[in-house]
């Protein structure tokens, strides 16, 4: 009989969730009930702006005379930060609202009463913010999805929308979310990044920041993938400031993200539907909404769906230079994405017809990834040259190389030419651009920073 080897299976032990400190917890408890009692004593129903200094200082007021009557036994210092965040959850978002203040903060993200993350310059940090309870997360998510007219219940138990200053914000709440209430929120930059940034910090190199600017300014039209916080949209913002003057954009999201550097910009966002099941507005519909308002260039945020076609519509028929992102790996997995949104358009294309279109309208896909650390890299440039036999031709002009005593997935590494000279050199020649041959076809590499 034959014995079947086996071999004892390490299993980590499950985390346990953060304990926090008790004195906080205890601080936060007080201050919702300070709150609540706040309201009470207001008449709100007679307050006509909310935004007004004199209900400001009427709230002031209030909270101090609460914080003298109902937590003397705290230090004076304790005190003030109660009042403070008293005003915090009257008119900001509780404890969340100095993450908000803090313009080198990226994302903000509640998993817990008792466990808030942040993303700060690409690195995630486990933050001493924390909660009171379930029921104080709930109410500082149903007050920032009621900034945008939006509800959130055990009815709508899922939202995604738009704060007023661009914020974009994700919120679940049981019976979806298992372990309670959990909010996301993607905050961007007041001042994006430009090319300039992108490559002191490493992003691309010299060469390949001139490239990518020729291919604008001469309307070749290109795709950037990439995975989620990745920097596709970053990219795209810097790269808009290279689009003439004299070109008309419009912009079609599911939520505005971009903020394009340039004039003549119309932004169209999606609506998702009201409680009634109807008005929904899709990214489908509003690029087919945007070729009808006279655009030069039409700029999909993020492909998703069915917009694919309208999308490739546009790029072959005299919208050339427009742009989009996709959620892909790698070049080859953003086209063969592609394909299928097209095919969720509803048309029965064969496959070949489908990717000749696709060649036609797409000519460079730029992936981008973020690495171990947080640093974002413009890993791989390829050129669309057309289909063979059914299958794209597609060859790399740039890329970039790990090095090989970095650790694995590190950021360290240099961008190389590989050694092929695009087909739409001649195009950028004739729009003016000065290339020169040798930056596709040189060995030599520029350290990423």
């Amino acid at each position: 009989m034959t014995s079947i080897a086996t071999r004892t299976i390490q299993v980590s032990p499950k985390r346990a969730r953060r304990q926090p400190d008790q004195a906080e917890v205890d601080f936060q408890t007080l201050k919702v009930s300070l709150h609540n009692l706040l309201v009470d004593s207001l008449n709100l129903s007679a307050v006509e702006n909310y935004e007004s200094e004199e209900f400001s200082d009427e709230v002031s007021s209030f909270a101090a005379e609460m914080c003298s009557l109902k937590a003397s036994h705290l230090s004076e210092e304790q005190r003030e930060r109660l009042q403070r965040e008293l005003m915090d959850e009257v008119f900001g978002l509780g404890p969340l609202e100095p993450l908000m203040q803090d313009d080198s903060i990226t994302d903000i993200l509640v998993n817990h009463p008792y466990e808030v993350f942040i993303e700060r310059h690409g690195q995630l940090e486990l933050t001493d913010v924390i909660f009171a309870d379930e029921e104080h997360v709930r109410r500082v998510t149903q007050r920032l999805t009621a900034r945008v007219g939006r509800r959130i219940d055990d009815v709508t138990p899922m939202v995604d929308a738009r704060l007023p200053d661009g914020s974009r914000i994700n919120a679940v709440v049981p019976p979806l979310s298992i372990q309670g209430p959990a909010l996301s929120i993607r905050r961007f930059a007041a001042d994006p990044l430009r090319v300039d940034d992108l490559i002191s910090n490493g992003t691309l190199s010299t060469d390949i920041a001139e490239f990518l600017i020729s291919c604008v300014d001469s309307r070749v039209s290109f795709l950037v993938s990439g995975g989620a916080g990745a920097g596709k949209t970053t990219l795209l913002n810097a790269l808009s400031e290279y689009v003439p003057d004299d070109e008309r954009l419009i912009t079609v999201e599911d939520s505005v993200e971009l903020q394009l550097n340039h004039k003549h910009v119309v932004q169209l966002e999606t609506r998702t539907s009201n409680t009634e099941g109807v008005g929904a507005i899709t990214q489908r519909d509003l690029v087919r909404n945007a070729l009808r308002m006279r655009p030069d260039r039409i700029i999909v945020g993020e492909v998703r769906g069915g917009e694919a076609l309208d999308m490739l519509q546009a790029m072959n028929s005299g919208h050339a230079g427009s742009l989009s992102t996709i959620h892909a790996n790698d070049t080859r997995e953003a086209l063969a994405r592609l394909e299928m949104m097209v095919a969720m358009a509803g048309f029965n294309l064969p496959v070949e017809v489908v990717r000749q279109y696709i060649a036609a309208g797409i000519q460079i896909i730029v992936h981008v990834a973020r690495m171990k650390g947080g640093k974002r890299r413009v890993m791989r440039i390829s050129e669309i040259s057309g289909v063979v036999n059914g299958d794209f031709i597609v060859r790399d002009l740039f890329s970039f190389h790990h090095d090989r005593k970095a650790v694995n997935g590190s950021a360290d590494g240099h961008f190389h030419a590989a050694g092929n000279v695009p087909a739409c050199l001649q195009r950028l020649w004739d729009a003016g651009n000065q290339l020169s041959e040798s930056m596709f076809r040189s060995e030599s590499a520029e350290v990423a920073g």
